[in-house]
């Protein structure tokens, strides 16, 4: 595992050097399966991070198959630069809550925005620690979530609606 974590730290670090950048990526696991690199902020962070995050995105992917190639026991990878990753989610979060309390005070579906993947995955999170239903629909770059109330969810418009205990 440690083999692993050093791997993938020297493999960014290299990558970085042929920018002529010379960080030190901070590299650990919390949970023994994906490994957390973080470089710190640089004078180039809107080239690495690239548009929406793009460019990081295939670093990542590109340490993870590095890893994969080399057979190392951990092949996940988790890569954010100057914390954009972490500044993004914190800025998803805000907005999930928004598009959660439409849902929540219309009882109307919601269809969210394209996104990507991990995004999509926060939205689903969040949503189910609210009480709301999502499901992913349509493929590819056109994958997006549907947001709508669970079934025996009462809305605040609709307080006569019952429960599928209620209906007995």
């Amino acid at each position: 595992m440690e083999e692993s974590i050093q791997f993938a730290k020297k493999y960014v670090e290299d990558m970085l050097s042929f920018y002529g950048l010379n960080v030190d990526v901070y590299a650990t696991t919390e949970d023994q399966e994906v490994i957390e690199l973080n470089v710190p902020s640089t004078h180039m962070n809107g080239f690495l991070i690239g548009n929406r995050g793009d460019t990081m995105r295939s670093m990542q992917y590109l340490t993870s198959m590095a890893l994969k190639n080399k057979n190392m026991d951990i092949n996940r990878v988790n890569l954010d630069i100057a914390d954009y990753k972490k500044q993004r989610a914190s800025r998803l979060e805000e907005r999930a809550t928004e598009w959660l309390k439409e849902v929540k005070d219309t009882g109307n579906e919601l269809h969210l925005p394209t996104m990507n993947a991990a995004d999509r995955r926060t939205i689903h999170r969040l949503a189910g620690e609210n009480g709301l239903v999502t499901e992913s629909v349509g493929e590819g770059r056109d994958r997006h979530i549907v947001l709508m109330m669970a079934d025996g969810v009462v809305t605040a418009e609709d307080d006569t609606r019952q429960s599928p205990e209620e209906e007995n």
